[in-house]
């Protein structure tokens, strides 16, 4: 291979910053930096540009009927963005899910704009004025209900009468321009949802480099400090060299980069398993309709309408037509045991796990009777997970520097690695005010 080296930038008033990875955290960290004036931003990004799913559901649904769809990883041949791998070895069978091009799994997320910073209170860390700074730069709105079915307002009414107290989701974006079309998740082609990639403009704009299809390898380091970035860019081997980096590949990736580069992580690696309950109830509508109106919070999971491309193309027992199938998710906070290893995932859910998984299911259940839907007319979906981290957590030795004494000074992580547990909860708004505060102490510094 061919080793090149990278020139960045020949202000050397200007310090030279790499920011690993474009989804929620990079984006928002390289934004930050750039605009600051202190540092010339290269955002290196492993996968490319980003384009929404585009292809004919009619003849998918048709398709899928055949059996032509038999493994989830195939989803990739439909919707390349979308990369899915099977845990190693666990009798779950579960399936990891995370976004591969520009904007991250931002880009085929359900848009959702929650602040669950909880676990960071008790850790000592105050993001509000992070967040402040987020609610001014990013739209955010409530104003959906109008875009619910009949059948999500019944359940919304049921979980009411219930005293579950539902709240509907606060979404990123202007959903003043959703159409319905049911493919929040698949990337929005109507520009309703926000995702990072407008961030990355912005750091662009400001005078930032943007490297796509660039897969950082290892970082450099000498003497206690990183020096660089290895990168494999089409068939050459790149070094850029920094004066400072910020990783933020995501909860899967990033450990891979730290375990390149002689950094061991923590088996601690959380998921926020998915499992919906579902019933086919003629014209529900629910694959026409934003995913994740509402959500009902619990102890260790929430509920929320959804449903689920991956159980419909791939799970027999999602062979109904898709405008008639209803589903619940049951999103589980599970318990930070596992772990990456080179690429290979290890992940088992616990005895604990599994009882409020099965709690949240008896839930949905009730909340199904309550609807109409007998509980011998439910059925499962595929156990699948998309929120990974955990793995290299913060203490409240870290509350103010953010830094984890086994990296090299000047490098920083800046995603769901740092979360000291699961949110069990959509985490894109607090990884962003978590990047925020990083590059405050980077600028700072």
């Amino acid at each position: 291979m061919i080793v090149a080296q990278a020139v960045l930038r020949g202000d050397e008033k200007v310090k030279k910053a790499i920011v690993i990875g474009s989804g929620a955290g990079g984006a928002a960290a390289a934004k930050k930096l750039q605009e600051s004036g202190d540092f010339a931003v290269t955002i290196l990004e492993a996968g490319g540009e980003f384009k929404s799913f585009s292809l004919n559901m009619t003849m998918l649904e048709k398709l899928r009927r055949t059996g032509f769809f038999f493994d989830e990883r195939e989803i990739q041949l439909l919707f390349p963005t979308m990369q899915v791998r099977k845990v190693h070895k666990t009798k779950e069978n579960m399936v990891m899910v995370n976004g591969i091009g520009l904007g991250g799994t931002t880009t085929i997320s359900a848009g959702n704009a929650l602040r669950v910073d909880g676990s960071l209170k008790e850790l000592g860390i105050n993001l509000d004025d992070e967040f402040d700074d987020i609610y001014k730069n990013v739209p955010i709105t409530y104003e959906h209900e109008d875009k619910w079915r009949d059948s999500t307002k019944k359940l919304f009414a049921i979980c009411n009468e219930m005293n579950l107290n539902p709240s509907p989701i606060p979404k990123l974006g202007d959903y003043s321009k959703c159409t319905n079309c049911g493919n929040c998740v698949l990337g929005c082609r109507f520009s309703a949802k926000w995702d990072s990639r407008q961030f990355v403009t912005d750091a662009v704009r400001a005078g930032a480099k943007l490297i796509t299809g660039c897969k950082v390898l290892k970082i450099v380091s000498k003497k206690g400090k990183a020096k660089g970035v290895y990168a494999q860019k089409g068939l050459q081997k790149v070094f850029y060299a920094a004066d400072v980096v910020v990783l933020a590949a995501g909860g899967f990736s990033t450990p891979v980069i730290l375990q390149n580069s002689g950094i061991e992580c923590e088996n601690h690696l959380f998921v926020d398993p998915v499992l919906c309950v579902a019933a086919e109830y003629k014209g529900a509508f629910q694959n026409k309709e934003l995913s994740m109106p509402f959500a009902v919070q619990k102890d260790n999971y929430i509920l929320s309408p959804y449903f689920d491309h991956l159980s419909f193309f791939f799970n027999k027992k999602w062979m109904h037509s898709g405008k008639d199938i209803l589903s619940l998710m049951v999103k589980l906070a599970d318990t930070p045991k596992g772990g990456v290893d080179h690429n290979t995932i290890h992940k088992t859910l616990t005895k604990v796990d599994k009882e409020r998984l099965s709690g949240g299911v008896a839930l949905c259940t009730e909340i199904f009777e309550r609807f109409g839907i007998k509980k011998s007319e439910l059925f499962l979906g595929t156990l699948n997970a998309g929120h990974p981290g955990g793995m290299l957590p913060l203490t409240t030795l870290e509350a103010e520097t953010f830094h984890n004494p086994r990296l090299p000074k000047n490098l920083y992580i800046a995603d769901a690695t740092l979360f000291p547990k699961s949110l069990g909860n959509p985490p894109i708004l607090t990884i962003m005010a978590m990047a925020q505060r990083v590059a405050k102490i980077i600028i700072e510094g």
